[in-house]
């Protein structure tokens, strides 16, 4: 068992990500403070919602420092659906400077033929390189999405799977050493988020 800490700034899908990952047997910490994670072993930003409301409630709360030394320092960091938004520098959402830890801008999703916005439901991940969470040979990566932005990182090596949107293909999780984030929602995608996050947690150390 880890103690995880879930950033509570007013913005996350708090219970469900607490829910899910109590059913794996671990404990979770709710951080408002950054003194609150002495003990923890890794730390998720969970989101859901708009960027300049959830970067304004980020900066309110003094977390931005903190939570930027965390991720630099090498430790286990997961970013949930906005909370993976939040780690780039800017989003066509608002106007608010981003976290600015990777590189790069959140777009508004294209306007396809046929295809609705916000983009939601179920849909198949696409591994573009290996990582920790799935086996690029692996078939059952079917996870829930919604979302109305996606991330396009100036390295597009940090890209982990992509998920197609007719015929575009968006960012769907990226991974870079220490950080982890996923566009969709691991804690509501069912026996794949399950086992997506088991593999997360088995590699904290």
């Amino acid at each position: 068992m880890h103690k995880i800490g879930l950033i509570d700034y007013g913005m996350g899908n708090i219970h469900s990500v607490t829910k899910s990952l109590e059913s794996l047997g671990e404990e979770i910490i709710l951080i408002k403070n950054f003194n609150d994670s002495k003990l923890c072993k890794a730390i998720i930003l969970p989101g859901v919602g708009a960027f300049d409301p959830a970067m304004n409630n980020l900066i309110k709360t003094d977390l931005i420092t903190d939570l930027k030394n965390w991720i630099k320092s090498g430790k286990s960091f997961f970013g949930i659906c906005l909370g993976l938004q939040l780690l780039f520098e800017s989003s066509d959402e608002g106007k608010v400077q981003g976290l600015g830890v990777l590189k790069g801008k959140i777009q508004k999703i294209p306007n396809i033929l046929n295809q609705r916005i916000p983009h939601m439901g179920w849909c198949q991940l696409l591994p573009t390189k290996p990582n920790t969470l799935f086996e690029l040979e692996e078939l059952n990566n079917w996870v829930y999405f919604v979302h109305s932005y996606h991330a396009i990182p100036d390295d597009l090596n940090i890209i982990a799977a992509q998920v197609d949107y007719g015929s575009e293909k968006l960012t769907a999780m990226i991974e870079n050493d220490n950080l982890l984030a996923c566009q969709f929602h691991p804690e509501k995608s069912g026996k794949t988020g399950e086992k997506l996050l088991r593999r997360w947690l088995s590699n904290i150390q």
